[in-house]
């Protein structure tokens, strides 16, 4: 069978959960952590690694948390993500602090696979059926020898997204006839208001949102070959750059919608009913928590997961 990877974006710094690293907060009841739970259900859909995107500064508390319990599960790979790891002949922008952004995380692990991979977030629960849908779309349709970049997403109803405590960002779809992804358009400050469900553009416009659109939640199956795509095209974003910008970053569904647009992508949205949660916001571990609980007391998930 074709070899599938996963891989964890968990490089965030995660300020908005109060400064503590929010990717390492215990939230089930054996203290397990949110990547726990997606490694559980990818090593059940049949991924046969992980590879993690930290920080190095990140790594003895990783690794002590979580990195060398699942080492005894599954092979594990580590990549890092920093500010300064840039192409030769680039710097980093003057008052710059955070690194530049999705698409530079998955660029780090470049030359560690050689098959399909499926990126997800630290922070972010996705239930199974996305990981099921993924990997067997990845083993057993996706076309990696295509000129056209044949990739796969896990496609969320954005009303199973939100948080009840402050605004998210995602990136929201339009999706043709047939399931193929017609644009992805990162969307900010979406929350759910008195008035109805608000979002705003990357320069604060309000823009309108449907509350059953599909959104992407950075949960992606690409072919080995996009890491290519992406090294060619991190020079090119870094020029684009305007002086004095301190936060543009490099997003992997802007590169991917662009790739779309310019007919070297073509993206199949697998439909997950699974509702999301995660950690945005400090305030939504209790909540996390108690989601947790119920899938336990409900029979998907072990009162001890891996036990």
């Amino acid at each position: 069978m074709k070899k599938t990877a996963l891989v964890i974006m968990a490089a965030g710094i995660g300020s908005r959960f109060g400064g503590g690293i929010k990717q390492l907060a215990p939230v089930g009841p054996g203290g397990e952590i949110i990547m726990d739970y997606s490694i559980h259900d990818a090593m059940e859909a049949g991924f046969d690694k992980v590879i993690f995107i930290i920080r190095k500064d990140l790594e003895k508390d990783f690794k002590e948390i979580i990195g060398n319990r699942i080492e005894k599960l599954i092979p594990v790979e580590y990549a890092y993500q920093e500010i300064g790891n840039l192409p030769e002949g680039y710097e980093v922008t003057p008052g710059r602090t955070k690194p530049w952004g999705t698409g530079q995380a998955v660029l780090t692990i470049k030359g560690m696979v050689d098959c399909p991979f499926l990126v997800i977030n630290a922070d972010d629960y996705y239930g199974k059926e996305g990981f099921c849908r993924i990997h067997d779309y990845m083993v057993n349709e996706m076309d990696e020898s295509s000129d056209i970049y044949d990739i796969c997403m896990g496609g969320f109803v954005l009303a199973n997204t939100l948080s009840e405590n402050g605004a998210v960002t995602r990136g929201v779809c339009q999706v043709e006839e047939g399931g193929i992804l017609k644009t992805v358009t990162e969307t900010y400050d979406i929350r759910m208001t008195k008035e109805g469900l608000k979002a705003a553009d990357d320069k604060g416009n309000p823009v309108a949102v449907d509350p059953n659109q599909h959104v992407s939640m950075n949960m992606w199956g690409l072919p080995a070959s996009f890491l290519d795509e992406l090294e060619a095209g991190f020079p090119k974003f870094l020029d684009g750059i305007k002086p004095g910008d301190i936060k543009a970053e490099y997003l992997l569904p802007q590169i991917i919608d662009n790739l779309v647009q310019s007919g070297k992508a073509k993206v199949r949205v697998l439909d997950t009913p699974d509702k999301w949660f995660g950690v945005t916001y400090k305030e939504d571990k209790q909540a996390v928590v108690d989601a947790i609980r119920g899938l336990v007391d409900a029979g998907v998930y072990k009162e001890k997961l891996f036990g």
